[in-house]
């Protein structure tokens, strides 16, 4: 029974949630990086370069194998070089999206650091130190 309070010691740790919830954000980033890239970048990118989808491109290394029914009998191997070209920009991009907001997050923390600590309140003079000054008054006077 103490591995089960260990291992729920150790899951309900902040810095294993704070993990667990970048993990889940990320994912979601990834999906919404995809589709940019997919959906918004690559088409007009494939037009400038002649109607190309980069999906599309690719390199047969080896055709399918059909018998005389049109079955396949043997599969063929072919490259999908346009589909890495697509998945290598949604890296980039992420990669990129990720670099700008750890710099802004730095920048921020030096402005933090930057800050100068308000000065510390002089210590109240203790009463003898009072009384001494009442009689230093009193003394110019």
């Amino acid at each position: 029974m103490s591995l089960m309070k260990e291992f729920k010691a150790f899951a309900m740790r902040g810095n294993v949630v704070d993990m667990a919830v970048g993990i889940i954000i990320g994912g979601a980033f990834g999906k919404i990086v995809a589709s940019f890239v997919n959906d918004v970048l690559m088409p007009p990118v494939g037009m400038l370069l002649g109607g190309v989808d980069f999906k599309e491109l690719k390199y047969v290394l080896r055709e399918d194998v059909l018998n005389e029914a049109g079955e396949v009998v043997t599969k063929g191997a072919t490259l999908l070089y346009g589909n890495f070209i697509q998945t290598t920009i949604d890296f980039l991009i992420i990669a990129f999206a990720i670099f700008m907001m750890i710099k802004a997050m730095n920048r921020m923390q030096k402005k933090e650091e930057a800050k100068p600590a308000p000065a510390p309140e002089p210590p109240k003079p203790t009463k003898d130190q009072e009384l001494l000054a009442e009689i230093r008054d009193l003394l110019k006077k």
